[in-house]
């Protein structure tokens, strides 16, 4: 189905339609052989507060991005390429239901959709053009993911030390290497994680003093929440550099 849609005239006017939703300001998104897949609304966790997003499947790409005026006008356009995505399914939790992470080397996020046939399906389409593309490029599956950070609310003292309380003057940070919301101090290292900026990224000390020695491995002290995961921040939010 996708090679067949690829040059057809009915699937440039629909990657037509997606670009002029996002203005000049978001990127072009026709070129030969991309194919839209499919489109809809799910709401992404973001690190204040779940928030809806538009998205867009193309067969090499994931699209999303803020929702101005619904099927007319989008903005904050975010491009993911396919091959460096993984998915991983969440099981329900309270509200909190049909979601699952979308993680790649510089962002990871948790998603829900509005029914379980939706996220099958989302997941599903997905999965498929991922294994498509890694099948022809002799690709391997990416092995390493962004931290996916754990949500402001679930953190009222620092996770680090244990001891500094979050109030309007101590401020929340988080961790760039575990996700962690930790405090201005125990957060005041920077490193390079190549995949994730060109710039060194705020680090906790923990990470900080395992990736200076060349020892990090997975966490033993890594926080579970089945159902919720942790989550990423959003570009579009005020302190997201935080």
């Amino acid at each position: 189905m996708v090679d067949r849609l690829a040059n057809s005239e009915a699937n440039s006017k629909r990657i037509a339609v997606v670009e002029s939703c996002f203005g000049a300001a978001g990127q072009p998104l026709a070129i030969p052989g991309r194919v839209l897949i499919g489109e809809g609304v799910l709401t992404k966790l973001c690190r204040k507060k779940p928030k809806a997003r538009q998205f867009f499947l193309f067969n090499d790409i994931l699209v999303y991005g803020n929702i101005v005026i619904q099927k007319k006008k989008y903005n904050k356009q975010h491009i993911i390429p396919l091959e460096s995505v993984t998915i991983d399914t969440m099981p329900d939790d309270g509200d909190l239901r049909n979601g699952w992470l979308i993680k790649t080397p510089t962002k990871s996020f948790a998603v829900y959709a509005a029914t379980a046939t939706e996220k099958s399906e989302w997941m599903n389409h997905i999965g498929k053009c991922v294994g498509d593309l890694l099948q022809k490029s002799g690709k391997s599956p990416t092995g390493e993911h962004a931290a996916v950070w754990v949500p402001d609310s679930e953190a009222s003292v620092c996770m680090r030390c244990q001891k500094v309380k979050f109030t309007p003057v101590s401020r929340r940070h988080h961790c760039r290497k575990c996700g962690f919301v930790v405090c201005g101090p125990c957060s005041e290292k920077k490193y390079l994680l190549p995949s994730q900026s060109s710039k060194p990224v705020r680090v906790c000390e923990y990470c900080y003093s395992q990736l200076t020695s060349g020892s990090l491995a997975p966490r033993s002290d890594s926080i579970s929440r089945p159902g919720f995961g942790n989550l990423s921040d959003d570009d579009d939010e005020d302190d997201s550099s935080d």
